[in-house]
């Protein structure tokens, strides 16, 4: 049998004395992908440095292809064939994709001869090796998430990589790109390279994986063939107990109608005509594919773009909706999909990032009111279990649940009627994603109105009173909760009959 292509034994690291890792073990052979999971704040991240070079353990042993590596470093790991695709791509926005490529794998050497033709031929090729119908001459800020990924992948693969780290691939990848991906990855282990498969999405370890190491609190818990374990042993193994009621049942009645929508419809986006209603205490679902307009009309109940056709009413009595001020004022709290760039300011300490919504209320006067604004922060991370090291800690030291948790305490803080979710628990792992549902469901059972915009679809229907489905720009049905998972998704397909 050949040695490991990656053979990390015993790999031990702490930060100010807190143990982020605890002697783990790891291994990946030539043509697998093993994925690595764990509830945020697990030490996946941790581990990840220390392969990639960006950390050196306290203890243990590093070996590549069978020779151990001592003192590695980013560019020595690049050299010994590892890469590390990102969930947020480290590319030059203001360079073409074919320039991002050449940076990457291309000498940085005195004066010389650039061969233009070259460089975007190779970057052309390496583009179509993995289906992407990308332009090498397409300037990175052009470039959606998905593609700026993709254009990740063509660089490892470029530079010989055997060992590729993917983390949290497909967050921000429609259904149809997914595919691709998974393509992609498949193509990879055929060629003998290993992938280190990062993600919060069960399914896709069953789907792609070989092999799974879950850590949970710094260490090892265990490594299993994918065939010999299920989604609840996953699922035990990282929270170190069972999680039941991850979908927790409703507890009351809804009540009566807070939100009505009239035909809304905006000329600047693509939703129109679309009716229905919010009770309070109630919760409200929309599925549908990327690109039907949920996060579009989400945008005109806060005032983003404001509506143009239609009629809004909210406890009954008509508003128009110009700005998120005027949402605010009329009891509407929005959290958006991307926490890291609307939802959480990651610089800023956890207080701040909570009374951002209620600033004039904390602060009245001239004077700044700091003890107020910790009172206030402590309240809210008691309530909503907001794992921190204290009210002054910045939101980027948080896990991703934990940031979902400070964006959603900062429109709690506005008392609203209605509150609107958008992928609240995308990016997230299980045991935060248990406690973000029970959160919402203890928000509807004290009278709160939920709009929640979701892709994953267990999600909607094990959440959801009703759930409505939106198939270009509009409603195309609106359905009783725990609905037929195949009756959604052929609505949303508009394949149904």
């Amino acid at each position: 049998m050949s040695a490991p292509l990656l053979e990390l034994r015993r790999i031990t690291k702490s930060y100010a004395g807190v143990h982020a890792l605890r002697g783990v073990d790891f291994d990946l052979q030539p043509g697998e992908v093993h994925a690595l999971l764990g509830e945020n704040g697990a030490g996946k991240s941790t581990l990840i440095r220390v392969v990639t070079g960006a950390h050196q353990p306290d203890r243990g042993s590093i070996a590549i292809e069978g020779k151990r590596v001592t003192n590695l470093t980013p560019s020595a790991a690049q050299q010994l064939g590892v890469a590390c695709i990102y969930q947020q791509p480290a590319l030059f926005p203001d360079l073409t994709v074919a320039e991002n490529i050449a940076l990457r794998l291309e000498p940085s050497t005195g004066l010389r001869l650039v061969h233009w033709s070259a460089r975007r031929e190779r970057a052309r090729n390496l583009l179509a090796r993995i289906g992407a119908s990308i332009s090498p001459e397409t300037e990175v800020r052009a470039l959606s998430m998905p593609e700026q990924q993709l254009v990740e992948i063509a660089c490892a693969l470029g530079a010989g990589a055997r060992i590729v780290i993917m983390d949290e691939p497909t967050a921000s990848l429609t259904q149809k790109e997914q595919h691709l991906l998974f393509a992609v990855v498949r193509d990879l282990r055929a060629s003998g390279v290993g992938v280190i498969y990062i993600s919060h999405r069960l399914d896709e370890i069953f789907t792609l994986a070989d092999r799974v190491t879950v850590l949970r609190d710094g260490e090892s818990v265990g490594t299993s063939l994918v065939g010999d374990i299920n989604e609840a042993g996953l699922i035990r193994m990282m929270v170190g107990r069972e999680v039941t009621q991850i979908y927790p049942p409703a507890e009351t009645e809804p009540g009566e109608v807070v939100l009505a929508l009239k035909g809304i419809g905006s000329s600047a986006c693509p939703v129109h005509d679309v009716t229905f209603d919010v009770r309070a205490g109630e919760v409200f679902g929309l599925a549908g594919l990327v690109g039907a307009g949920r996060t579009e009309l989400a945008r005109i109940l806060f005032g983003l773009t404001p509506a143009d056709r239609g009629e809004i009413l909210l406890n009954g009595r008509p508003v128009i909706l110009h700005s998120p001020q005027e949402a605010v004022a009329h009891g509407i709290a929005y959290v958006p999909e991307d926490r890291r760039r609307h939802g959480v300011v990651l610089e800023m300490p956890i207080a701040q990032n909570m009374s951002m919504a209620v600033h004039r209320r904390i602060f009245p006067g001239t004077w700044l009111r700091f003890g107020t604004e910790r009172r206030h922060a402590l309240d809210f991370i008691r309530d909503l279990a907001v794992k921190a090291y204290g009210p002054d800690a910045p939101g980027g030291s948080l896990s991703g649940g934990n940031q979902q948790k400070v964006s959603l305490a900062r429109w709690l803080a506005t008392k609203p009627k209605l509150l609107i979710l958008d992928e609240p628990t995308q990016g997230v792992d299980v045991g935060a994603k248990s406690e973000i549902h029970k959160i919402v469901r203890r928000l509807a059972k004290q009278g709160l109105a939920v709009l929640l915009i979701s892709s994953d679809l267990p999600e909607v229907l094990g959440m959801s009173d009703r759930i409505g489905i939106m198939r270009g720009g509009t409603i195309a049905a609106v359905l009783p909760g725990k609905a037929d998972a195949q009756e959604v998704m052929a609505l949303a397909l508009g394949t149904a009959k």
